[in-house]
C-alpha cells in the first residue's frame, strides 16, 4: 500500500502531495457523522482491455459482471449481474433495498438512456416528514435511525426494466453469480470489517446484529468467511417470478413489518412497494469544448450540475491552468459553488415540481454564471441564479446525502455501455436489514424543513415523491458521436465534484483513467473549500486562503470508476481510496 501522503500524480503534474494531517478549519456538523470511513489508499495502475470491461468498487462486483461478458451477455447482462452482487459483498453502499439511477448507450442503434430507480416516500408521507413536536428538524442520527427514513427500495425495479428492453441473456441466469456466493460464502474484507466496527447502530439492529457479528458481540474477522442464505432464497425467489416476488410477495410484507414494528415506525406500506415503478427519461446532454457530456436528469441534479460547472470552467479557459494549481484548485471550486447553488433551489422530483431544466442549461444563463467569478477572491458563498422571476422566490434545501454509494463502470464487446449509480444513504443505510439485506434510508435526502425563511423549498417531503440526489453516472463522446469515457462515483453531495475532477483530469490534463481519478478531490459544494486530506503543500494551502477560500481538509471518501475508450481499446481505473478492481478482456 502507498501512503496517501505520497502519492505522485505524474505527466508533468509534479506534484508531490504533502505529509501531515491538516486540521478543518470548521466542520459542518453532517461531516462529523463520517457515515462511510475511509479505509486507506492503495496504489492502481491504468488496465487495458481490448473487447470489454468492467469497473466497481470491489473484485466480486466486477468478477459477477465480467463472468457474464465472457458467457455471451451483453453491458445490461453484466451490469444487471454486478449490481445484484453489490447487496451481498458491499452491504454499506447499496443494494437491492435501495436504489439508484442507469444510464445505457446502445451502440447499435446509437441511442443513449437513462432510469430512474430513486427510491420514493411512502404515499401518505408529509412535509413535515422530519419535524419534531416543536416544529423543528430531527437532528442527522435521529432521523435516520427511524422507520420514516425508509424509502420504496428502486432497484430491482431499475434492473427489471433494464433488461426488458435491451437485455440478452435470461434474468435468472444474471443473479446466479450473487446466489452461489451467497450460499458459499465471501471472505469479509478490510474495508467491510472496518466500517462494521466502526459503525455506532449496526448492532442495534437484531438481523443485523446476527448476520455481522460474533454471538460476544465482536465484530466477524476479516477473511472469515460470510455467508447468506437469506439472501440467497429471496435472489432464487426473484430469479424465478422476477422483481414482482419482491414488490409484492412474503418479502414486501417484511419491508413493511420491518418499517412498522421499528422503534419509531414509519408509514411505508404494502400499497406503496406494489405500485412503484422505475421510470425511464431523457438524459441531460451539454458541450465541453469538443465533446458531448450527459448524465442523468432530475431527480438526481448530477447532470446539471455537471454540465454547468464545465460550461463555466470552459468560458473561464480552464484547459489553459496548470494541473492542481492553484488557479486551477480555486476556478474548480467556485465554479463547484455556482453549480451547487441552483442545485440547493431549483433541482427536486419533475413528477412534482417545475424544473427549470433548459433554463440552467443554457449557454447565455451559463455565460452569465461564469463572470461571476473573479481570478483573485473566492466568493465564498453563491447565490442562486435567477432563471424566472416565479421561481426566484423559492427557498433553499440546504441538507445533504451522505457518502454511502456505490458506481459500476461497464463497456462490452459491441461498444454498448452502461454507467450505474446506487445507494442506500448512509454506511448501511437505515441498519434495519431484512431477509438478508439492508434497507435504505433515502428519504433523508429529502430536505428536513419544507421552508426556508418563509420560502418554499422544491426538495420538501411529498407523498410517493423521490428526494433529489448527486448521483452522477456519466457519458462522454467525442465531435465524431463516438464514446469516449463511461464514468461516475460515490460520494453523497460531493459525487458532482469527483467525477468532474476526474474528467477533467483525462479531457484537459492528458491523465489516464487512472491518474485522473487518483487526483486529489477538492472543490466546494457552495460551503468551505473541500480539500483532501494531506494531499496539497502547505504554500497552496496559504495561497487559497488568502484569496479568502474558507478551507475544510478531510478525507475525502470518494468512489470513483471510469472507463476511456480509444481507437487502441479500453483504459480503466477505480477509485484508490476504496477496494476497487478494473476486469476485462
Amino acid at each position: 500500500m502507498i501512503p496517501h501522503q505520497f502519492i505522485k500524480v505524474g505527466l508533468g503534474i509534479g506534484l508531490i502531495l504533502f505529509q501531515g494531517c491538516v486540521q478543518a478549519e470548521r466542520l459542518s456538523p453532517i461531516m462529523d457523522l463520517m457515515p462511510e470511513q475511509s479505509s486507506g489508499i492503495k496504489n492502481k495502475n491504468v488496465v487495458y482491455a481490448k473487447q470489454h470491461m468492467v469497473a466497481s468498487a470491489n473484485y466480486y462486483i466486477s468478477k459477477a459482471g465480467e463472468d457474464i461478458l465472457q458467457a455471451g451477455g451483453n453491458a445490461v447482462d453484466a451490469g444487471i449481474a454486478s449490481a445484484v452482487m453489490v447487496t451481498l459483498v458491499e452491504p454499506q453502499s447499496a443494494g437491492i433495498g435501495g436504489g439508484g439511477f442507469i444510464l445505457y448507450y446502445n451502440a447499435q442503434k446509437n441511442v443513449l438512456t437513462s432510469i430512474d430507480g430513486r427510491e420514493s416516500a411512502a404515499s401518505t408521507a408529509m412535509p413535515d416528514l422530519f419535524l419534531n413536536e416543536l416544529g423543528q428538524p430531527l437532528s442527522y442520527p435521529d432521523a435516520v435511525n427511524n422507520g420514516k427514513s425508509i424509502g420504496t427500495p428502486g432497484t430491482l425495479r431499475a434492473l427489471e426494466l433494464l433488461h426488458q428492453q435491451y437485455g440478452k441473456l435470461p434474468w435468472a441466469e444474471l443473479l446466479q453469480p450473487t446466489i452461489q456466493l451467497a450460499e458459499k460464502g465471501f471472505p469479509i474484507s478490510p474495508r467491510l470489517h472496518q466500517l462494521i466496527q466502526g459503525d455506532p447502530f449496526l448492532a442495534k439492529n437484531k438481523n443485523a446484529r446476527d448476520y455481522f457479528y460474533r454471538d460476544n458481540g465482536d465484530v466477524k474477522a476479516i477473511g472469515e468467511l460470510l455467508k447468506n442464505p437469506q439472501l440467497a432464497q429471496v435472489l432464487k425467489q426473484i430469479a424465478k417470478e422476477g422483481a414482482q416476488s419482491f414488490y409484492e410477495g412474503q418479502v414486501a410484507r417484511d419491508i413493511v413489518t420491518a418499517v412498522e414494528q421499528h422503534p419509531r415506525p414509519g408509514k411505508l406500506s404494502l400499497v406503496d412497494l406494489k405500485s412503484y415503478k422505475a421510470l425511464q427519461r431523457d438524459p441531460v446532454c451539454g458541450k465541453y469544448r469538443s465533446w458531448k457530456v450527459c448524465g442523468m436528469g432530475p431527480p438526481s441534479s448530477g447532470g446539471i450540475a455537471l454540465i454547468q460547472m464545465l460550461g463555466i470552467l470552459e468560458n473561464n479557459q480552464f484547459n489553459r491552468l496548470a494541473p492542481m494549481s492553484v488557479a486551477s484548485i480555486h476556478y474548480l471550486s467556485e465554479a463547484g459553488r455556482l453549480a451547487y447553488a441552483d442545485r440547493d433551489q431549483y433541482i427536486a422530483d419533475p413528477a412534482f415540481e417545475k424544473i427549470p431544466v433548459s433554463q440552467l442549461l443554457d449557454s447565455n444563463y451559463i455565460l452569465q454564471r461564469s463572470r461571476l467569478i473573479q481570478s483573485d477572491q473566492s466568493m465564498k458563498r453563491a447565490s442562486a441564479g435567477v432563471v424566472s422571476p416565479a421561481l426566484s422566490t423559492l427557498g433553499i434545501d440546504q441538507n445533504s446525502e451522505l457518502p454511502s454509494t456505490t458506481h459500476i463502470s461497464i463497456v462490452d464487446r459491441q461498444g454498448n455501455a452502461i454507467s450505474m449509480t446506487f445507494s442506500v444513504a448512509a454506511a448501511f443505510g437505515s441498519r434495519v436489514m431484512v431477509d438478508g439485506f439492508l434497507l435504505n434510508n433515502e428519504m433523508t435526502d429529502f430536505s428536513f424543513s419544507p421552508v426556508d425563511q418563509g420560502k418554499y423549498v422544491l426538495n420538501q417531503v411529498a407523498g410517493s415523491k423521490r428526494p433529489r440526489s448527486t448521483m452522477s453516472p456519466t457519458m462522454v463522446f467525442n465531435q465524431d458521436g463516438k464514446l469516449t469515457m463511461v464514468i461516475g462515483s460515490a460520494g453523497g453531495p460531493a459525487i458532482i465534484n469527483y467525477v468532474a475532477k476526474s474528467l477533467l483530469g483525462v479531457l484537459d490534463w492528458g491523465l489516464d483513467m487512472q491518474q485522473a481519478i487518483t487526483l486529489p478531490n477538492l472543490g466546494s459544494r457552495n460551503q468551505e473549500t473541500d480539500i483532501e486530506t494531506g494531499t496539497l503543500t502547505p504554500a497552496i494551502l496559504d495561497r487559497l486562503k488568502s484569496m479568502g477560500h474558507p478551507l475544510r481538509i478531510w478525507e475525502m471518501n470518494s468512489g470513483t470508476q471510469g472507463i476511456f475508450i480509444d481507437q487502441m481499446g479500453l483504459w480503466g481505473g477505480v477509485d484508490p481510496r476504496r477496494e476497487g478492481v478494473v476486469l476485462g478482456r
